[in-house]
């Protein structure tokens, strides 16, 4: 299938895209930058607009920026750039791991990790990757710009807190010394994944986070998994597995079986990952 046919802008500064956006609000103005999963949804007619803003060449958007205690990874960065490590890491290889990961590589040169959290599928992997990063989204608006915490950001599946005109514009992530472990769940190579866990471990965030997303609504910590860790230097198999299904009943009572074997499996790697380093 073809998409229906839609008016198509490339704005030159955030405020012009954000205008067109506001502009465009009734007739379903949407923003594009990598392209990755928004062209596939109007191919197939899943999402119908009739006006298409072009980020992709914002500049401004692709800013980046270290400093002693935080990194600011612009929107427009795109996966394979993060895999490369042609930017800062703000934490001793997870960020890259994470992006060889994503889909392809024909996917990586183009997806971005702007539009991956905007659009914040289940199965995507920067959500649960930045929320166990506890990182904050920068977000250029007609109202000036705000920062949100992932946490919040994230509403459910294919929901977040982004009001009409709002263009996330990049990521601050605290810099941190800490162990980390990650774990995903895929039918085969390249496919959605049925889990994916991520687990930072840092003396400067209490207590470890573990983020979990794949088959629940959105990306989400597991609390009882993380003070369990903090308490635990040598994790026990089946205390741990008591921690996710108390987590797993809280966040994704419909969980399957096979879903909860998913959940389950990715926790307890990740962990034993990070305690392995």
């Amino acid at each position: 299938m073809k998409p229906s046919p839609f008016e198509y802008s490339r704005p030159a500064t955030i405020a012009e895209a954000v205008d067109l956006l506001v502009e465009g609000a009734d007739e379903g103005a949407l923003a594009i930058c990598g392209g990755q999963s928004l062209l596939i949804m109007m191919a197939l007619r899943i999402t119908m607009t009739s006006k298409i803003v072009d980020i992709s060449r914002l500049e401004e958007l692709r800013k980046v920026e270290q400093n002693r205690d935080t990194t600011l990874i612009g929107a427009a960065i795109t996966h394979a750039e993060i895999e490369d490590g042609k930017i800062p890491d703000p934490l001793l290889g997870l960020m890259p791991r994470i992006a060889s990961k994503i889909a392809y590589r024909a996917v990586r040169n183009r997806g971005t990790i702007g539009g991956s959290m905007a659009l914040a599928d289940p199965s995507a992997d920067w959500p649960a990757c930045l929320l166990a990063l506890d990182a904050e989204a920068v977000i250029a608006g007609p109202h000036g710009e705000r920062h949100e915490r992932i946490e919040d950001l994230l509403q459910g599946p294919y929901q977040t807190t982004l009001d009409v005109g709002e263009i996330i514009t990049g990521f601050k992530i605290g810099n941190k010394d800490a162990r980390w472990g990650t774990s995903k769940v895929s039918r085969k190579s390249g496919a959605f994944a049925d889990s994916i866990a991520v687990f930072v471990d840092s003396s400067s965030v209490s207590p470890p986070r573990l983020a979990l997303t794949g088959t629940t609504s959105h990306a989400r910590l597991l609390p009882k998994v993380g003070a369990y860790a903090a308490e635990n230097r040598i994790v026990d198999p089946k205390e741990l597995r008591a921690a996710a299904l108390e987590d797993l009943a809280d966040i994704d009572p419909a969980a399957t079986p096979y879903q909860i074997r998913c959940h389950v499996a990715t926790v307890t790697r990740a962990i034993a990952e990070a305690r392995g380093k």
